[in-house]
């Protein structure tokens, strides 16, 4: 089982960065797929999160109206869209596979940083 993000990188404020998550070795279109984040000497937290089939989404408050979830169960891959980055979203961004119990997967994570 893997799973591998892409697409971290420097931005500056209010620039743009798309996050992708390709998982394998699990039935992808049975995972809801979450993103999560974590800034230096803060716990990690939930950004965003959809569902299997992909109709139900949700999003942190911090992030809402600026970040959009998507996935293509086709491509085994969940997108993370970040449009009007500020400096308080820089962090590691970590992908998560989750179907419930054990079926529980992250990746190693893909750094984010905003700055001018």
């Amino acid at each position: 089982v893997t799973v591998k993000e892409s697409g971290g990188g420097l931005v500056q404020p209010g620039g743009s960065l798309r996050l992708s998550c390709v998982g394998s070795g699990f039935t992808f279109s049975n995972y809801f797929m979450k993103w999560f984040r974590q800034a230096p000497d803060k716990e990690r937290e939930l950004v965003a999160e959809i569902s299997s089939g992909g109709n139900m989404k949700k999003y942190a408050d911090s992030v809402k109206g600026r970040f959009t979830i998507s996935r293509d169960n086709s491509q085994d891959t969940v997108f993370l869209q970040m449009n009007g980055l500020t400096p308080e979203d820089t962090a590691v961004y970590y992908c998560n596979a989750d179907a419930g119990g054990q079926y529980n997967y992250w990746g190693q994570g893909t750094q984010v940083t905003v700055s001018s």
